[in-house]
């Protein structure tokens, strides 16, 4: 009797790569104390996946299959190089055995201690440049291609391959330690952590490349994380921010595209099916994180996403709160970024002329090439203002920069719209 067809097995290792890489790569490190290591002998146990799976069936527990098998080559490596002694401090665990800790698969976190926190912290070293240590959390944590992290950064590929080739040779040569912090040490590092999972989630809300909208994945892992650094820092503001800002955005991602695949925008959500116990949830933490003078980036964010989440209707959107809470917000962490989204904020609150004019200050910003959501945002404007050879030569502009096939369809039905 034949095993499962080979579409079959290439869908569950492109699923098990998408769901459970980090665990995986995680786990194997606690054996290798070696990143490029255990990423190696990682994606050599999905290399295998693909055949064995065919000839012995799917596992019923993917994660642990992989981790099983990466683990064995690891050990078998480090047994042919004979250098397990030298390798072992590299990371050091002053916890935990080589090896230690079982099988633990999704789900099954070694409270405080998780495996993938140990990984986030170790990237999150404050003896990496920040940019480093987000990019290394995503590529290694995530299963994020290089490509993918360079798109998140808006920089090239090959300067962010470089960039997180820097970074796993600074781990080795500091003697980076793999483990989570002792409490005295976690405030001073918890920004960086909450950097990658916020970039994370981001990456995950809206895909930069791809045919669904959204990666579950990594809003998911993004969230699993959050709220496992919750109860490290039970009183951080910070925190409850980056928990608060996630629920709440994510409550709406059931009705962010149509039953027909179309783009659905914020004013023609059905905000019936918003997820309200997420919302609830998120509400809670906002008053929590408000309550630090002056608020935090997370807290000023989640404050904006709180507004919107309690306007019964678009019309009865709160514009000019907004627009406020982005003034505070661009006073507290200035980024080209945040300017653009008070800039739509504005347009919404007095105007598209308004907005356009926001928009337009922001044109030459070095940081915003590349990025599809400014023209997008000035094609609306223009759109909304019947300027319309403008508008159809932005939404040309921003199709050529956005790689995310859900809103690409968009864009392009605009275009046609102004066309006809």
């Amino acid at each position: 009797m034949g095993g499962p067809p080979a579409e079959a097995v290439a869908a569950a290792v492109a699923d098990a790569h998408r769901h459970e890489w980090g665990y995986v790569l995680a786990a194997t490190v606690r054996v290798t104390r070696d990143i490029d290591l255990a990423e190696e002998c990682v994606q050599d146990a999905y290399a295998k996946a693909l055949t064995r799976w065919r000839s012995e069936g799917l596992p019923t527990r993917p994660a642990a299959w992989l981790t099983t098998v990466a683990r064995h080559r690891a050990l078998d490596e480090l047994r042919r190089r004979s250098t397990l002694e030298r390798r072992l401090p590299l990371l050091v665990d002053d916890d935990l055995a080589p090896g230690g800790g079982g099988d633990r698969g999704p789900g099954q976190p070694d409270e405080p201690g998780d495996d993938r926190l140990r990984l986030v912290f170790t990237c999150c070293h404050p003896a990496l440049a920040p940019e480093a240590q987000v990019a290394l959390t995503l590529r290694l944590l995530c299963g994020l291609t290089t490509g993918e992290v360079a798109r998140a950064f808006l920089v090239s590929e090959p300067t962010m391959a470089a960039r997180i080739t820097r970074a796993k040779k600074k781990i080795a040569a500091a003697r980076i330690p793999y483990r989570v912090p002792a409490p005295s040490e976690l405030p001073a590092r918890i920004d960086a952590v909450l950097t990658v999972v916020h970039l994370l989630f981001t990456t995950g809300h809206t895909a930069p490349r791809g045919p669904g909208l959204v990666r579950n994945d990594l809003v998911e892992r993004a969230l699993d994380l959050a709220r496992m650094l919750r109860p490290l820092l039970p009183d951080d503001a910070d925190v409850a921010g980056l928990l608060a800002l996630i629920l709440i955005t994510d409550s709406r991602r059931a009705t962010r595209v149509g039953a027909d695949g179309r783009l659905l925008l914020l004013h023609e959500q059905d905000r019936r099916r918003w997820d309200g116990a997420a919302i609830a949830e998120g509400l809670g933490l906002v008053g929590e994180a408000l309550q630090r003078r002056p608020p935090g980036r997370f807290a000023l964010q989640a404050a904006i996403a709180a507004v919107h989440a309690e306007a019964p209707t678009w019309e009865a959107t709160d514009w000019p709160r907004i627009v406020g809470l982005y003034d505070q917000l661009c006073a507290t962490w200035p980024s080209p970024v945040v300017a653009l989204n008070r800039a739509v904020a504005v347009g919404m609150a007095d105007g598209p002329l308004a907005g356009l004019v926001e928009l337009d200050l922001l044109v030459g910003e070095p940081q915003l090439r590349g990025y599809s959501y400014l023209p997008a945002a000035r094609a609306d404007f223009l759109r909304r203002l019947g300027r319309l050879t403008e508008a159809h030569a932005a939404y040309e502009e921003a199709l050529a920069l956005t790689g995310n096939e859900v809103e690409r369809e968009y864009l392009a039905g605009r275009l046609d719209e102004i066309g006809r």
